[in-house]
């Protein structure tokens, strides 16, 4: 028997989120307050400021939520556009913050750093496009190679241009996004291969000219990327101010770690970059692990929403969140413990930084529609049954 009737009623809410979201909000303000203790008085109260920005990115998060994702995917191609042209101003306009200019300075308010929402544009174009793409019932090799070239322009545009600011770290996160969205696709496996020996080769002549060519490498590409290169091998040493105190103070934290606030050593970018440290030295192994088991929590409960799904440009949506999401946690953990090089990758949500925390806030919001849409789906079918 069919009961032909619609309910109507409140949009479903994903209180698995929202209950992480807290947390990691507590966490951030703990870690950020103690961190306060080696920073200098005139950036403020950082701690009440992220507080702040998690207001407001609740606030972003449930504007979103009250429009359909289709709505969201209209506008991406602007949004796209409008963080290009961003990007492009910062090289003339954006405030040189330790020889890089990723910011804007907003008088009054703080700083504006478009990279972090260009992430979510490219997951929303690429998402699309594919989805668009791989409708189609056949289709040709030629058509492959033409549709990948134009991926590989709609990346490279906003690589070629944060690379300037420089802001390394964030190209890398953008070819995690494509490759995530890319590898879950019907695309035929063997452009990945191609893909793997075209940079395998381009990787090793340039680590050739590197380590055995260095005037030729620099006369090629400029003392800048020769130094950033540098800097990034320079972890396999496990020397620095930074690196060296992160791993004192983790290392010297024990089971239960210092207390809170009480890091014990000073390392710069202790708010940002090295969040982790900061977090570990005061609540130690079981601190650390309890904040690692939330993030897993997150991290499989997000999948489980691309698993429900029968959207696939809600699936791709959800794998590019996923792989950036995981890169970073991957990438910034492993760099405080001196087993990836140090690149300048913020911590999801624990960090200090209003962009990076507002544009994570607006994958919320797109996860939280994802989650009413299925939800709504299930509740259809179980009413038709």
């Amino acid at each position: 028997m069919v009961i032909c009737m619609k309910r109507k009623g409140k949009r479903k809410i994903d209180y698995t989120i929202v209950f992480l979201l807290v947390c990691f909000c507590g966490i951030s303000y703990l870690s950020i307050s103690s961190a306060m203790t080696y920073l200098p008085s005139y950036l403020g109260n950082l701690a009440l400021k992220q507080v702040l920005f998690y207001v407001l990115g609740a606030l972003l998060a449930f504007l979103i939520f009250r429009f359909s994702n289709e709505k969201i995917l209209k506008w991406s191609t602007l949004f796209y556009f409008g963080c290009n042209v961003l990007l492009f101003l910062l090289l003339f306009f954006g405030a040189d913050v330790n020889g890089s200019k990723c910011w804007f300075i907003i008088p009054g308010i703080g700083s504006f750093q478009p990279s972090e929402f260009m992430k979510i544009a490219l997951i929303l174009v690429l998402s699309s496009m594919c989805a668009n793409f791989f409708d189609q019932q056949k289709r040709s090799i030629k058509e492959e190679f033409f549709f990948l070239c134009k991926i590989l322009f709609v990346v490279l545009l906003p690589s070629i241009l944060t690379f300037l600011e420089p802001d390394t770290g964030a190209v890398f996160m953008y070819f995690m996004i494509t490759f995530g969205i890319l590898l879950i696709s019907p695309l035929r496996r063997r452009w990945f291969v191609v893909a793997l020996l075209i940079g395998g080769i381009l990787l090793s002549f340039l680590l050739f000219l590197f380590f055995f060519q260095q005037e030729r490498f620099i006369d090629l590409v400029g003392t800048d990327v020769f130094y950033r290169i540098d800097r990034i091998l320079d972890w396999r040493k496990g020397e620095g101010l930074q690196l060296e105190n992160s791993l004192t103070s983790i290392g010297s934290s024990g089971f239960w770690g210092h207390g809170y606030n009480q890091t014990p050593l000073y390392f710069p970018e202790s708010g940002t970059d090295f969040i982790f440290s900061v977090f570990a030295s005061n609540f130690g192994f079981i601190g650390s692990v309890f904040l690692l088991l939330l993030f897993l929590w997150f991290d499989t409960h997000v999948l489980q929403i691309a698993k429900n799904t029968k959207s696939t440009t809600n699936k791709y949506i959800i794998v590019g969140f996923l792989f950036m999401f995981c890169y970073q946690q991957v990438q910034n953990i492993s760099m405080t413990l001196g087993l990836l090089p140090i690149t300048g990758i913020t911590l999801p949500f624990i960090s200090y930084g209003g962009s990076s925390l507002l544009s994570y806030f607006i994958m919320v919001g797109i996860l939280l529609n994802i989650f009413s849409h299925t939800k709504e789906k299930e509740s259809s079918l179980f009413l038709n049954s």
